[in-house]
């Protein structure tokens, strides 16, 4: 859609609330749920405990839902309606934070997609080594090359299929964890801490689900129709998100009864893959890869266009270099130099999800302090002579980074990071929270009025 054009024309609004339930739907009923419920399970929780923080993660679409009313109400897309919030130029730091996002998520599914087939390559008796990862990782990478040359209606109808195939897959071997599930062992887990176990866990699902999509929420809600309840709109995007979601990471939280290394691997597909019948998990995993090329070719076309509203023009040719060199170097230095996904998953989602926390609290708190009657659209114009909103931006700033001091991993070490703060993700929070209290300062100052154009 042209950047000149602000709001979604009437004629393409045509997303009805079943519709939008099923994009949400699709996009995160991919195989990282049970990825999520590793990591869960990895915080040291009792199974109760474990499958609320699956609930209350999942819930983390309220969000996203909460974004998406917005964009039905104003008929624009997210990062036109964040000018409001940071100004034309200041714009760029939401920008250039979803465009690390997309390519981060992109690297994340390259080096899924070749666990996946490295886990395949049992069937045929081959060992998993360097020189079979190397060849898992050309093949992957090289078909999602090799996609990128489909038009967007054959991957949309690819993605489609997929999806619904995915879906009875998964209920199938939910029901193998049932049965196979060690149920008194699972009762009988001790419970841990509800501040260093439970709220951290919540938060690294949070940050890898509603949080990070609360970045695309506008960009659904905007092309709702328009006769469409909001209610409609905010449940159908919360539930399309959060149902698979819970039900995929309870189902990882299922396999660490029957597969206790499960939290501690550092490839978790690999232990899925055996606690599976051979049969189904052939089928599984071919499908599970087969659902995430369509999902990296997306991403490359998206980060692309993201770098051109950040104000870097480069060319299709120049874009594929760019980003295909990064996405294959992450998996490259996961893979065969770090060689623990989880962990360096961990790691990207904590960096992501306190920069995107106190993103989406201060858009939100803008829009329900400052928009009340509405957006300007001279705000949200590209031309608009406000460049800066230095309220927003500053807003930010102290809480993103006040958010690292009080964060610590394998990478970086907050001053602060002691205590209930020691290795965990709380600092998403922390960054949550003190930007909404910088944003209730920022109304207190401009006295609660309109902001005007400068």
């Amino acid at each position: 859609m042209d950047d000149k054009i602000i709001k979604v024309p009437e004629a393409d609004k045509t997303l009805t609330p079943g519709k939008l339930f099923y994009n949400w739907f699709a996009a995160n009923i991919g195989i990282m749920g049970f990825v999520y419920g590793a990591i869960i399970v990895s915080y040291h929780l009792s199974f109760m405990q474990a499958i609320a923080a699956s609930l209350v993660g999942a819930l983390s679409f309220l969000v996203p839902g909460w974004v998406a009313m917005v964009g039905q109400r104003e008929g624009i897309t997210t990062f036109k309606l964040s000018r409001a919030a940071y100004g034309t130029y200041g714009n760029k730091i939401p920008n250039a934070i979803a465009w690390f996002n997309m390519v981060g998520w992109l690297a994340v599914n390259i080096i899924t997609g070749t666990l996946l087939l490295t886990s395949l390559f049992r069937v045929i008796h081959v060992q998993k080594n360097t020189l079979t990862t190397a060849i898992a990782l050309i093949i992957f990478g090289g078909l999602v090359l090799l996609s990128g040359l489909l038009k967007e209606a054959t991957l949309a109808k690819i993605q489609t299929w997929l999806s619904w195939i995915f879906g009875v897959l998964t209920a199938v071997i939910l029901v193998i964890f049932l049965m196979k599930a060690n149920w008194q062992e699972a009762l009988d887990l001790p419970s841990g801490s509800w501040i260093t176990g439970f709220l951290p866990a919540v938060s690294i699902v949070a940050a890898g689900s509603g949080i990070s999509w609360s970045m695309a929420a506008a960009d659904w809600g905007a092309y709702v129709k328009p006769n469409t309840k909001p209610a409609a709109t905010f449940w159908n995007t919360t539930m399309g998100g959060a149902v698979p979601l819970f039900v995929l990471m309870a189902g990882g939280v299922l396999l660490s009864t029957i597969e206790p290394k499960l939290a501690t691997t550092g490839n978790p597909f690999d232990v899925m893959y055996s606690a599976l019948p051979s049969w189904i998990g052939v089928i599984y995993f071919l499908v599970a890869a087969g659902g995430i090329i369509p999902q990296c070719i997306v991403s490359l076309r998206s980060a692309r266009i993201n770098l051109s509203t950040i104000g870097i023009n480069v060319s299709q040719r120049t874009s594929l270099t760019i980003h295909g060199l990064i996405v294959i170097l992450i998996p490259v230095y996961v893979l065969f130099i770090s060689g623990n996904f989880l962990s360096n998953f961990e790691i990207f989602l904590n960096f992501l999800g306190i920069c995107l926390a106190s993103w989406v609290a201060i858009f939100l708190c803008d829009s329900v302090m400052f928009r009340k009657n509405g957006y300007d659209t001279k705000l949200v114009d590209p031309q608009s002579s406000t460049h800066y909103n230095w309220g927003g931006i500053i807003s930010w700033l102290i809480a993103t980074i006040t958010g690292f001091l009080f964060t610590n991993n394998a990478v970086w070490t907050g001053p602060f990071a002691h205590g209930i703060f020691a290795n965990n993700s709380l600092g998403v929070f922390i960054s949550a929270i003190l930007a909404i209290i910088c944003m209730f300062v920022v109304k207190l100052i401009k006295g609660g009025q309109r902001e005007k154009v400068a």
